[in-house]
């Protein structure tokens, strides 16, 4: 994947349907457009059912419109195959989630250097960047501890550094802040607004409006149907 024209859009949904079989059938998104430029920091909003999953999921190349384009850095990703797509997310998307999704058996260290393993990072210079990452959230004191023993704001700030370490230009958070107090959450908060301040493209999906208030950009999902807030 190239790096987008000046005037490209990093990401670009262009009537997207994503259709669910039933009976009844279900549409979880509808004719949905947005467009999000290099830098941008944005926030979808919504409850529970509104679709803000299945955006996630087509954003980050983990499902496909039913109907409709999604560019990506200019690139039709429809003719992609599940080898290209993976490939695609290893080196250019990075993703956070709200359960963490560490390995429980393994170092905070190595679950850092995980991704690099499928994004194309040197074996050499792995290491490196994972304390570099590690460093940049705050954790370098926490390399050889294993996930149980973390917080669940430093859970989340080692789930961070794994999503940047490879150097992505997009990164996902889905309810980034959804199982931390409110003051973990704040602090989560600013260290993605510092990457955002870096140049990092922020897209993230919440229900909580004091969360989403802090971005540029507000995008509101309501069953299935976008509009910019």
């Amino acid at each position: 994947m190239s790096e987008p024209a000046a005037h490209s859009p990093l990401v670009q949904l262009r009537d997207v349907t994503r259709s669910f079989p039933g009976p009844p059938e279900v549409q979880a998104l509808k004719a949905v457009n947005l467009t999000v430029d290099a830098g941008d920091y944005v926030t979808i909003v919504g409850p529970s059912g509104s679709g803000k999953s299945t955006m996630l999921n087509i954003l980050g190349l983990l499902d496909r419109p039913s109907v409709g384009e999604y560019r990506l850095a200019g690139e039709i990703t429809g003719s992609l195959s599940e080898d290209e797509r993976a490939a695609v997310r290893a080196r250019f998307i990075g993703f956070v989630f709200q359960s963490f999704h560490l390995m429980p058996r393994r170092s905070v260290l190595d679950n850092v250097l995980m991704p690099m393993l499928y994004s194309g990072v040197p074996r050499k210079e792995r290491e490196t960047r994972a304390r570099e990452a590690l460093d940049r959230v705050g954790l370098n004191h926490r390399v050889d501890f294993f996930p149980q023993s973390l917080s669940g704001g430093e859970r989340q700030r080692v789930a961070v550094a794994r999503a940047v370490v490879s150097g992505p230009r997009l990164l996902l958070a889905d309810e980034p802040t959804g199982n931390l107090d409110q003051r973990t959450s704040g602090e989560v908060m600013n260290l993605f607004e510092e990457l955002n301040d870096e140049g990092l493209t922020l897209v993230i999906i919440t229900h909580d409006d004091g969360v989403a208030r802090r971005a540029r950009r507000r995008v509101r999902i309501t069953d299935g149907r976008l509009e910019e807030l």
